[in-house]
């Protein structure tokens, strides 16, 4: 055994939330090529090679190898990279991997996600005769069989077929000792750690009954079967994959329909609604997503604090059409009118008096329909 730490790759801003992702057996950490860089935007993703696969040593592991083992592997290398607590997502193997990090070092873990795995791989004397056959054949006969193990047919990834075909045998046959070993179904009930389970329909490996065997007995865990996925479904559903780990991670999406409204009224957005062509949908649709269920609903600034900005913005543009829906909506945000006086004032000393006076004139304007609103709802 050496001290060797597995071999990684470390994408994203060094002061993100870490998220580490676990590989297949049989493949790199290129099982993540078209997952982790949209992640990485978000947090520091570090995946990481089995030993004897991709750059990991092969002396990592040796016979009669443990997913424990594994696990103080990757253990090893969070703290080697300063990383306490992080997030975790691996695919069957490393789906394992991460079982076995929730079950005994929780502390460790922020979420869990578990791709195309289980909690048992069908117990040990299938595992052990491919072991035995790497062993003294070594990888060709089985590496033939890859893309129908991996994927539905017609579909393949080269750079994952050439990956199992490479592999280290003894390193491989010691991950098919670790699988035929494992066993969790009587420790999943105290699972604590927020789980994900992603099944993928055409999975020969590990069906999605396996899956759901474990979303019936993790506390909480959410299940998503990825129709036409097979067993790396990053690989081949990448975007689904995304989608279903965004969430795991950073939580549904604010519903930005929702913040609209309450930003700029029933009566503006059933207006735009109303006007909403084929040729506008997508526009009214990017608006609601992205202005409104991501900028507007961070909770890093206030809506006070928000308007004050977009104010001074649309000042500073001349936009006095989109200034007067804004006036409107900084009084529904909480700001009174001397306090928008403020912004506006503020506003002629960085975007000039010409566009200062046009600003003031439309905010007055629509303050006095607002007052005269307020007031024929008062003797209403």
């Amino acid at each position: 055994m050496t001290t060797e730490l597995l071999n990684h790759r470390a994408e994203g801003p060094a002061s993100a939330p870490p998220l580490l992702l676990g590989p297949s057996l049989g493949t790199s950490y290129a099982l993540w090529d078209a997952v982790a860089p949209e992640l990485s935007v978000t947090h520091r993703v570090v995946r990481w090679d089995l030993p004897g696969h991709g750059g990991s040593a092969a002396d990592l592991i040796g016979p009669g190898a443990t997913v424990a083992d594994l696990a103080a592997l990757v253990l090893d290398l969070a703290d080697a990279l300063g990383v306490d607590r992080f997030a975790y997502a691996g695919v069957s193997l490393g789906g394992a991997v991460g079982l076995h990090l929730a079950v005994h070092h929780p502390d460790r873990l922020t979420s869990l996600a578990v791709l195309c795995s289980s909690a048992h791989f069908g117990g040990g004397a299938a595992w052990s005769e491919r072991a035995e056959r790497v062993r003294r054949e070594g990888l060709e006969w089985l590496a033939e069989s890859a893309d129908a193990r991996w994927f539905t047919p017609g579909f393949t990834v080269p750079r994952l077929v050439r990956d199992h075909r490479e592999a280290d045998p003894e390193a491989y046959a010691a991950c098919c000792d670790a699988l035929a070993a494992f066993d969790l179904r009587d420790r999943l009930g105290g699972i604590t750690v927020p789980t994900l389970l992603v099944a993928g329909r055409e999975d020969p490996a590990t069906p999605p009954a396996h899956l759901r065997e474990l979303a019936d007995a993790v506390p909480g865990a959410a299940l998503v079967e990825l129709p036409g996925a097979s067993h790396l479904a990053p690989a081949q559903c990448p975007q689904a994959v995304s989608t279903a780990l965004r969430t795991q991670l950073d939580g549904p999406p604010a519903s930005g329909m929702t913040v609209r409204r309450q930003v700029l009224g029933d009566a503006h957005v059933d207006r735009a609604q109303h006007r909403q062509t084929p040729f506008t949908a997508r526009f009214q649709d990017f608006i609601s997503r992205y202005a409104w269920g991501e900028i507007w609903t961070d909770p890093t600034l206030s809506r006070r604090e928000r308007s004050m900005i977009t104010l001074t913005a649309l000042v500073a543009h001349g936009h006095d059409d989109e200034l007067a829906m804004h006036v409107r909506a900084a009084r529904r945000n909480g700001l009174t009118p001397e306090e928008i006086g403020a912004v506006l004032l503020q506003t002629a000393v960085y975007c000039g008096v010409p566009a200062a006076n046009s600003a003031f004139a439309t905010a007055q304007r629509v303050l006095a329909e607002l007052a005269e609103e307020e007031g024929e709802e008062g003797t209403g």
